[in-house]
């Protein structure tokens, strides 16, 4: 029997972006928060870098906002940006206030009249990155907005997988009664090319100029008013809301190598773009230069901005052949240079060398990192260490404006699982707390008010179709060839990864084509199902944007030399080929994947 649930606001995913939404919901509305595991398990948690923020007076919104549109490979939008960086400092002090002890110069990080210190990392052109404990930074905020939680008026529901989102759809845009759920969606072709959407409709959107629907009015559009969940037993629940704030975080789990966490599958991109909601900037997929060869464990950009290099399995030390910022350019270009090293001797990783910064300072500033290394049995104060590229943030997902609206009436999204175009084709580092710390706030804050004006979830039943009408959600979809994750996570690394090319993606695109989607029985049935259909969105994105940019690395794009600018329009499918141009900082290009 499925259980039934109520809230004003649902909130799924409990990292900083679904924490921040969920406080700022509670100020006025009833909120339930569900999530897929414990309410600490998530990537903010595991997240070794700190926060960035125009916090020291020397400093400024403004210089982090050209640092951030400079990684982002001129794909960056102005007003997310913006955004971003101005309202960044007040949410981190809001941070402090919550009891997040920032490390300070020298001393007791409690002590108030120490200035905090600002660390400094891979692309940013002056220290602004705060860190706690070191290298656990999303740790104590993670551990500080779960308090508040727990003190607030929320419910959580922990242990709970999100399946589907709940839709109704207008009795005009339908032959019979509105729908009451999405159900698994015929699976879109992964060689399906992906429209450009126009800059001036994405940015007239993000400005609200326009509200939910983008372009399509409220009373034509579906509405969302809840979503279908599985607990870690089995069990069914449907939960009604007047507003569904997705918070889920990425999918670094498509790859075979990644530092996200398991649960990092895709969920809230999966399901709101089965639900028909449009999503954008799928083929940026960043990869962290520095994982610990043979782990999922992240060795922090910050130790290469405290001094340590790269270097060869000869010992050279090859960044600076690549690019005058040498270990601090932007993350995009020092991965695929370690991957270009690696090529040439064999597969055999890279070395990391912090020698230099000495074990006392290494066991001080990096404890975290400090344990890890020793517990595999690696000495880094005396030798170098062997590191690897890892799948590690998802520049694309939901495309929302900037207060997190989705192209669905009742959907919001905010986090990793959300493209605002805040971080282009590449993210800053450290950007990534700070974009769920801002769009979180805004996500809740106006899901709320949007809510309180909605009686979608109360009213939804006399709307909604009989749920039987609607059971293809369990049903056994067409047999294809036998799969597994991890046949999808390797082919995504070989054929979908750090460098890619026409033919490795047109190769990824049949093997996705020929495996069918499971049905969402069990979590683990869930996740598969997630992960092929973005897998598929992926290849697609990857496929349609023939040039390079940013973390979207093309070999067989004439223009991909490191060092050059690279933005290239991509043509609607009927177009022509684009010639390439570089225009104006403001412009961008998205990449739209049609909702289904």
């Amino acid at each position: 029997m499925t259980r039934d649930l109520r809230a004003d606001v649902l909130v799924v995913g409990s990292g900083i972006a679904g924490l921040t939404a969920a406080l700022r919901a509670a100020r006025t509305s009833r909120v339930l928060l569900v999530t897929k595991g414990a309410i600490d398990d998530s990537a903010t948690a595991k997240a070794q870098g700190g926060i960035a923020g125009a916090l020291d007076p020397e400093d400024s919104p403004a210089q982090h906002a050209a640092d951030t549109h400079i990684a982002g490979a001129g794909l960056c939008l102005e007003d997310a940006v913006r955004v971003l960086c101005q309202e960044g400092p007040a949410r981190i002090r809001e941070l402090i206030d919550l009891g997040v002890a920032f490390d300070r110069v020298e001393g007791d990080a409690e002590d108030p009249d120490l200035p905090y210190a600002m660390g400094l990392e891979g692309a940013h052109s002056r220290p602004r990155i705060l860190h706690a404990g070191g290298d656990a930074t999303g740790r104590a905020i993670e551990d500080a907005l779960v308090r508040a939680v727990r003190r607030a008026p929320i419910e959580v529901l922990e242990q709970t997988a999100l399946v589907d989102l709940l839709v109704i759809v207008p009795s005009s845009a339908l032959s019979g009664p509105g729908a009451a759920r999405v159900s698994d969606t015929p699976d879109v072709p992964a060689g399906t090319p992906c429209p450009a959407a126009r800059d001036e409709e994405y940015q007239s959107a993000n400005r609200g100029e326009r509200g939910h629907g983008h372009g399509r009015g409220p009373e034509r559009a579906p509405r969302v008013v809840g979503a279908t969940f599985l607990g870690a037993d089995g069990a069914p629940l449907e939960v009604r809301a007047n507003a569904v704030v997705l918070a889920t975080g990425g999918a670094g789990q498509l790859y075979s190598h990644t530092t996200n966490p398991e649960v990092a599958t895709g969920d809230g991109v999966a399901a709101a773009w089965r639900a028909g909601a449009r999503v954008a900037d799928l083929e940026f997929v960043q990869f962290h230069p520095t994982a610990l060869t043979g782990s999922a464990f992240l060795v922090s950009e910050a130790v290469r901005g405290e001094g340590a290099v790269l270097r060869d399995v000869e010992g050279r030390r090859f960044m600076l052949d690549i690019d005058p910022r040498a270990e601090l350019s932007p993350r995009d270009v020092v991965a695929r240079a370690i991957a270009r090293v690696m090529a040439s001797q064999h597969g055999h990783p890279v070395l990391l060398d912090a020698t230099d910064i000495g074990r006392a300072e290494l066991a001080r500033r990096f404890p975290t990192i400090d344990a890890a290394v020793h517990a595999a049995g690696l000495d880094w104060a005396s030798r170098p260490i062997p590191v690897t590229p890892a799948a590690h943030y998802a520049m694309g997902g939901i495309r929302t404006d900037l207060d997190g609206r989705a192209s669905l009436p009742g959907l919001f999204a905010a986090g990793e699982c959300a493209c605002t175009g805040v971080h282009g084709a590449n993210r800053l580092a450290s950007n990534s707390l700070l974009e769920g710390a801002v769009f979180g706030a805004r996500a809740g804050e106006t899901a709320a008010v949007e809510a309180a004006g909605s009686a979608a979830g109360s009213d939804a039943e006399s709307d909604a179709a009989p749920a039987a009408a609607f059971a293809a959600l369990a049903a056994v979809p067409a047999a294809g060839p036998a799969w597994t994750r991890r046949d999808l996570q390797g082919l995504m690394w070989e054929r979908v990864g750090l460098l890619r090319t026409g033919d490795r993606l047109a190769h990824a695109a049949r093997v996705l084509d020929g495996w069918s989607a499971p049905a969402p029985s069990t979590v683990a049935a869930v996740e598969d199902r997630n992960l092929l259909h973005l897998a598929r969105l992926t290849v697609a994105a990857a496929r349609a944007r023939t040039a390079s940019a940013g973390a979207h690395h093309r070999l067989d794009d004439p223009s991909a030399a490191e060092g050059m600018a690279q933005h290239s329009p991509v043509p609607a499918p009927s177009a022509a080929p684009a010639r390439e141009t570089r225009p104006a900082p403001a412009a961008r290009t998205l990449q739209e994947v049609p909702a289904c």
